[in-house]
């Protein structure tokens, strides 16, 4: 994986978005370059330095930062206040923080679901969405990641993260999952934590290297643990479930590259497929050797190819 080397931060902000939650921001690349913002997966992930390698930074005005509850902003593993439709009101405050008129919106996996919540609320602002693996928050996606259907992928690994559960909870895996991640004894909230993260680091890439297995829970594992849970046990706090879908309308007009990996058992294809046959103005790439990740070489040639052409 190359791209390119966004090591110097321009700026940091800690923007205070409403009585609660206080948000980390980093600006990099030029400030006078095409702005873009980008939107971390999850819930419950991070930005960090791979998260901006995507982008020439002479050419883009690159913004990143930590949703509610991950990463740098606080306070950390909050629930409070914290669901999509929150998420896409603090994206609009960043922008008009950053007094940005119009942005290129780059999301993946779970932050597809957020780039395309915000582009549905403030269409008027988003020039173009960039879009790796997409997710779109209906119970069957979250049931074929955590109920039935990626297992078949990975058996093995996928028993495991089953049979963590007593066999009597084991009809809602995640209800199941997220009860513990709220225990009160913190071992049991990080075994939990642990056990999830394992799954979802079996599955993610298209050939696994035994070393992002079995390692000790970190500070990652515990908000993609928690928050995942949180949204997915609430049914992504969504009033309808197919609340992405039945709002496309809004997106006719804006210009979107959809990238999806052939080989994604995270999210499925199926997905991008039918976003893009209601998106008249929508491209969906399908990449032959992609999985969920975007920085296999394969799925990150082909993102930092749209960016540059972007450029």
């Amino acid at each position: 994986m190359a791209g390119y080397l966004n090591t110097k931060i321009n700026q940091v902000y800690y923007l205070e978005v409403d009585e609660t939650h206080t948000l980390y921001i980093e600006e990099c690349g030029n400030p006078e370059g095409q702005p873009v913002l980008f939107l971390h997966g999850g819930p419950g992930g991070s930005v960090g330095e791979p998260s901006r390698r995507f982008f020439n930074p002479e050419k883009y005005r690159i913004i990143l930062f930590d949703q509610r509850g991950t990463g740098q902003s606080q306070p950390f593993l909050s629930l409070e206040n914290n669901t999509v439709l929150d998420s896409v009101a603090d994206i609009e405050k960043i922008r008009q923080y950053l007094q940005i008129e119009q942005w290129y919106v780059f999301g993946g996996s779970y932050g597809t679901t957020l780039a395309l919540a915000y582009a549905i609320h403030y269409p008027q602002q988003v020039q173009h969405l960039i879009l790796r693996g997409i997710f779109l928050g209906r119970q069957s996606d979250v049931d074929w990641l955590f109920q039935e259907g990626a297992g078949y992928f990975y058996p093995e690994e996928f028993e495991r993260f089953k049979n963590y559960i007593p066999e009597a909870e084991q009809v809602d895996l995640v209800t199941a999952y997220y009860q513990r991640m709220l225990d009160s004894d913190e071992s049991v909230r990080d075994e939990a934590c642990y056990e999830w993260s394992q799954w979802e680091t079996a599955i993610v890439k298209l050939v696994q290297n035994p070393k992002d297995l079995r390692q000790p829970v970190t500070k990652g594992d515990r908000s993609i643990g928690l928050l995942e849970s949180h949204y997915f046990a609430h049914k992504m706090f969504w009033e309808e479930d197919n609340y992405l879908l039945n709002r496309v309308d809004k997106l006719q007009d804006i210009p979107m590259d959809i990238v999806h990996g052939r080989y994604d058992v995270d999210c499925r294809l199926s997905g991008a497929y039918e976003l893009q046959r209601h998106c008249p103005k929508a491209k969906l790439h399908i990449v032959a050797l992609g999985s969920h990740t975007p920085y296999d070489d394969a799925m990150f040639t082909q993102l930092v190819s749209i960016m540059d052409k972007l450029a």
